[in-house]
């Protein structure tokens, strides 16, 4: 959607604020004192799966919907997804009345496949991978005249995601460790962004999963790289970054100060602490930052904010886990 000459900047994150006033939540942050007494710092958790449509992703997409000019609101919006973008973006086009098309790999959970279409979004089941849901999404683009918003490499985007760094630092005044999910790097660039324009000094550290790490895979490379999709706990973070990504790339290289993996028992084990000890319910994905302070591959430095990001899991899985599968292969079973 937005050109490679565009770029996300603290004034678009603000403009971004002001077009989602009174459009989604201000998600609570609250004290851990379970990871408190652990890291011996105070930690606290962005309760961001609150989110209207349980993700952070609504954030971006009503963004980039909202700055859509009426010539491409008329043709219509194409996403692909791992299900909550989707899901943030079949919200916004219903709001705003336009049409929706969701491309998804096979890969994808049926919770989060149907959750989309119950918001009026035509769904596409394409391929294995998010690379190869891409392919139709860019099929529609060519041959229909839609235009395609991208999860995480687009400005308006990145912008939208930014809106979530300046909710922390105003309620989170002190945080000196900032740790959030990463995937395609949409999010972790807004709220990195956005954040250390407060705080030139915050650290903020991305946590993904051990497969399928295409973004740190990406970075250890020191340009885009194709990786491997496969089947995780953490479902929202799979998918490559694009070999002509324009955007989230480069802002993550140059805002995001560590970068963490975690196993795939390590996830579980974060998703049962979630659920037992904060009383929340997350998916996989937004469970790593407490898998990674959990695991103690992250060292939690001054005052700490985890970013829970998404709560859309199916909770036949999110019962196996509580019940000690360690592995989605295990949940499904």
């Amino acid at each position: 959607m937005a050109e490679a000459t565009e770029r996300a900047t603290i004034g678009g994150v603000e403009e971004a604020r002001t077009r989602l006033a009174g459009r989604l939540r201000t998600t609570p942050l609250v004290p851990s004192p379970t990871l408190s007494a652990l890291t011996g710092t105070p930690v606290h958790l962005k309760l961001e799966h609150w989110q209207t449509t349980g993700s952070f992703k609504l954030r971006g997409a009503t963004n980039a919907v909202l700055s859509l000019p009426e010539a491409a609101r008329a043709a219509g919006i194409v996403g692909v997804s791992t299900g909550n973008h989707g899901r943030g973006l079949a919200h916004a086009a219903a709001e705003a009345g336009i049409r929706c098309v969701i491309c998804m790999s096979s890969l994808v959970p049926a919770v989060k496949v149907e959750a989309i279409r119950a918001l009026g979004a035509e769904i596409r089941i394409h391929g294995d991978s998010q690379d190869e849901a891409e392919v139709e999404a860019k099929r529609l683009v060519a041959e229909a005249g839609m235009t395609m918003v991208s999860p995480f490499d687009d400005v308006a985007v990145i912008s939208g995601q930014g809106t979530l760094g300046l909710e922390i630092v105003e309620q989170a005044g002190d945080v000196e460790t900032l740790i959030v999910p990463l995937s395609g790097g949409g999010l972790i660039a807004g709220v990195a962004l956005a954040a250390k324009a407060r705080r030139p000094d915050l650290r903020v550290v991305g946590v993904t999963m051990a497969r399928g790490a295409a973004m740190i895979e990406s970075l250890e490379a020191g340009r885009p790289v194709e990786v491997a999709e496969v089947a995780s706990l953490a479902d929202s973070l799979g998918g490559g970054i694009g070999l002509d990504n324009a955007h989230s790339f480069r802002m993550v290289a140059a805002l995001v100060d560590e970068t963490a993996r975690v196993e795939e028992a390590e996830i579980a084990e974060a998703v049962r602490h979630a659920y037992r000890e904060e009383r929340q319910i997350v998916e996989g994905g937004a469970a790593v930052g407490i898998a990674a302070l959990l695991a103690g591959k992250v060292e939690a430095r001054g005052p700490t904010v985890v970013v829970l990001n998404g709560g859309n899991i199916d909770m036949g899985v999110h019962l196996a886990l509580l019940n000690g599968a360690n592995a989605l292969e295990e949940a499904r079973a």
